[in-house]
């Protein structure tokens, strides 16, 4: 694509899309679809959500126009646009009128044997030294897989604009490796989605004016998955540096899932214990949080070109960078729980209004957990 032609692009959709979350924002105003601070919240003024829609529209939009210009596949669109809209849609309801999370869960999954259906499944891994052939296996862990991408980054979306830095960062990185692989079109799947992000992340860039909402995590959580798996299959990068690339959300919300699960919390109880959101809670600015996302994700932006570099030691190079993730999670939940527990007992904790759970206040359990030793 010629250097004009990118630029009215990129101009255009980020227009689009910023368009259109004013838009959202107007109607959620209107008809009360607003997300109302409580003990649990990460933020204390009355805010609209659901501006996630305008980033799935704008993305959707521009892939059925890159369909038919034939820049992408039209299985690849199909894919993601078919199980896409399932997502958008339960979410754009849940954001609405709340739906139940067996309903949810039901419609990701749907979702996710959509887009196996379209892709003729998957099976097989590139680890960079060898492929693992998984059989029919595969395509059952890829839809767990799916499903679990879409919720994580539902749950990592609860700060002012973390949830579409994220995004714009991981969708940039891995079309810089494609366009360096020389898969072109699915390069260009991953610039539009970037800008269809940025449209909205002006919107939501703290202190945010709306929020994304159940429609927007829930549709980039299964965005990045397909496309992680469309990677995979067409042999342009492997799975597992789409992994490292979305690095950041998966660590803090799987270890934390293993966590709450380990002190026998109920999982679809709300809760503040994210490490982003503890680092909230010991007084840093969501602003201030999310550069710090920013930063390590270009730090793993970096790591993904060596794996792909040197393909070689890619799964070491994987492993190395989530175990390095991994210590970096606990010794920060260590640090803010360790202030925060300290700032309560000295009377000056945000936690007199938080609901007591097992007897102790939330991050006072974290605290207690993290400093006793036992196991997450």
């Amino acid at each position: 694509m010629r250097g004009s032609y990118f630029v009215i692009l990129a101009v255009g959709l980020l227009l689009l899309s910023y368009f259109l979350t004013n838009l959202v924002r107007k109607y959620a105003i209107e008809q009360s679809i607003l997300d109302i601070p409580n003990e649990r919240s990460s933020h204390s003024i009355v805010t609209p959500r659901g501006g996630g829609l305008a980033v799935a529209a704008t993305f959707i939009f521009s892939l059925v126009f890159m369909a038919a210009l034939e820049i992408v596949s039209v299985n690849v669109v199909i894919a993601l646009v078919g199980g896409g809209l399932m997502i958008a849609a339960i979410g754009w309801i849940d954001d609405k009128n709340s739906v139940s999370p067996r309903l949810r869960l039901l419609v990701h999954f749907l979702a996710a044997f959509w887009a196996l259906y379209c892709l003729d499944g998957f099976t097989q891994i590139d680890m960079g030294f060898t492929t693992i052939h998984l059989g029919w296996a595969g395509s059952v862990i890829a839809m767990v897989g799916i499903v679990w991408m879409i919720n994580l980054y539902n749950f990592m979306d609860g700060i002012d604009g973390i949830a579409g830095t994220e995004a714009i960062n991981v969708a940039f990185g891995a079309g810089v490796l494609l366009f360096w692989t020389g898969s072109a079109g699915l390069a260009w799947v991953c610039v539009i989605l970037a800008l269809a992000v940025g449209g909205f992340l002006v919107s939501n860039w703290p202190p945010a004016r709306i929020f994304m909402g159940d429609v927007g995590s829930g549709f980039l959580g299964y965005v990045f998955a397909v496309l992680a798996i469309i990677s995979e299959k067409s042999s342009s990068i492997p799975l597992i540096v789409w992994l490292m690339l979305l690095g950041v959300f998966i660590t803090d919300a799987t270890i934390t899932l293993f966590r709450r699960m380990a002190r026998g919390e109920k999982l679809s109880q709300p809760h503040r214990t994210h490490v982003y959101q503890l680092a909230v809670q010991a007084g840093y600015s969501h602003k201030q949080v999310t550069l710090v996302v920013l930063f390590i994700n270009i730090m793993l932006g970096i790591a993904a070109v060596a794996a792909v570099q040197f393909r070689g030691y890619l799964l070491w190079i994987v492993l190395a960078t989530f175990m390095l993730l991994t210590t970096v999670h606990f010794l920060l939940v260590h640090r803010f729980s360790s202030q925060l527990i300290a700032d309560y007992e000295a009377g000056r904790s945000v936690f007199d209004n938080l609901d007591v759970a097992s007897g102790q206040k939330e991050a006072a359990a974290v605290y207690e957990t993290e400093g006793s030793g036992d196991s997450y």
